[in-house]
């Protein structure tokens, strides 16, 4: 496990990706883009013609795709079968689709371990998905759970479309958070929630610039503090 790993859950458009990013940044850690190995799981399947309901046809394309997940500075780069698909699984169908995987049990499982593996790989990890804290990364040192009005998570996510060409009514956004969102959250495996321990950020008055420095914060002080700090009890018995 890596000496420094600090989870980021939360739902649809939070800001969850972003995030991880920059603070990955901060803290010279490895960015782990979760929702990019599913939207890769998710485009293999759909070029594939695979039925996204079945999940026997899900783990077929698993077993015959071979995925690559790489680090890199501006993010996630992702290939399938050696294809570089970085870009590609940002289309909004992609995105989309994704819950079908998302709700696939055995498959869900598969995704975790290759996250797990990835970990295992670097030295500090910030990760970001719906399942991080609770099921992938339950020792994690830190978590975090970033929260959005619906409303104000629509419209970011129109921006993101928007500044990539891609032209979306707020309407239809909206509605498919909404419906990703009930998903995520009624499904039997992981399902989304915030682990008992994680601390809860709602980011919906908040710049990027600012959660990232709350969570800067929060990971300082809760990881980098002295001994003394950490066990005030035990300092006022050692200078007895």
């Amino acid at each position: 496990m890596a000496r420094l790993l600090v989870t980021i859950d939360g739902p649809a458009a939070s800001g969850k990706s972003t995030v991880a990013r920059l603070l990955a940044e901060k803290l010279n850690a490895t960015f782990l883009d979760t929702g990019a190995m599913y939207r890769a799981v998710t485009l293999a399947a759909m070029q594939t013609g695979a039925n996204l309901t079945d999940q026997q046809q899900l783990l077929d394309v698993l077993d015959s795709t071979e995925f690559k997940f790489t680090a890199a500075q501006a993010g996630m780069l992702v290939h399938i079968d050696d294809a570089d698909v970085t870009e590609k699984i940002r289309d909004p169908q992609v995105t989309a689709n994704a819950r079908y995987i998302a709700a696939c049990a055995p498959a869900r499982q598969r995704l975790v371990e290759m996250q797990q593996q990835f970990a295992a790989k670097h030295d500090k990890i910030v990760t970001e998905g719906r399942d991080q804290g609770t099921i992938a990364f339950p020792d994690a040192n830190v978590k975090f759970f970033l929260t959005a009005g619906l409303d104000e998570r629509a419209h970011r996510r129109q921006a993101e479309l928007k500044s990539k060409g891609i032209e979306q009514t707020v309407e239809q956004i909206r509605e498919n958070i909404r419906q990703r969102d009930d998903s995520d959250e009624k499904r039997f495996v992981g399902p989304l929630k915030p682990a008992a321990d994680a601390i809860i950020v709602d980011t919906t008055h908040l710049t990027i610039e600012e959660v990232v420095e709350k969570l800067v914060a929060c990971v300082k002080e809760k990881c980098l503090k002295s001994p003394e700090r950490r066990n005030p009890k035990r300092r006022e018995k050692d200078t007895d």
